[in-house]
């Protein structure tokens, strides 16, 4: 299932509109099993000076909430991927809940 969940996520970033991928720079999206610290994470966005933005996806509580249907899994992964680049681009959460992203 990990090679599937990884494809998705560069899928999801495949699809980026041209626009918005020419605007990432300097940003890594990587994929790791949970957040130790908050297992129930499905994505972080970390931003520290002098280094890379990192965006990570947390597969296992991904697969644990919607794994029980690929499509649905497929598409809450694009969902946490482009919630998490949004704060790349500062958008925040009240506003990526209203947009249906939270």
């Amino acid at each position: 299932m990990t090679r599937d969940f990884e494809e998705h996520v560069r899928q999801a970033l495949d699809a980026l509109p041209p626009e918005l991928a020419r605007g990432l720079e300097n940003v890594a999206v990587v994929v790791e099993q949970e957040n130790p610290d908050e297992p129930g994470l499905l994505g972080l966005f970390e931003e520290a000076p002098y280094m890379p933005a990192k965006v990570t996806i947390y597969r296992r509580p991904l697969e644990a909430d919607f794994g029980h249907d690929p499509a649905v899994l497929e598409h809450e992964i694009r969902v946490t991927v482009l919630h998490e680049l949004a704060h790349y681009f500062g958008i925040d959460e009240q506003t990526l809940a209203e947009l249906g992203y939270a």
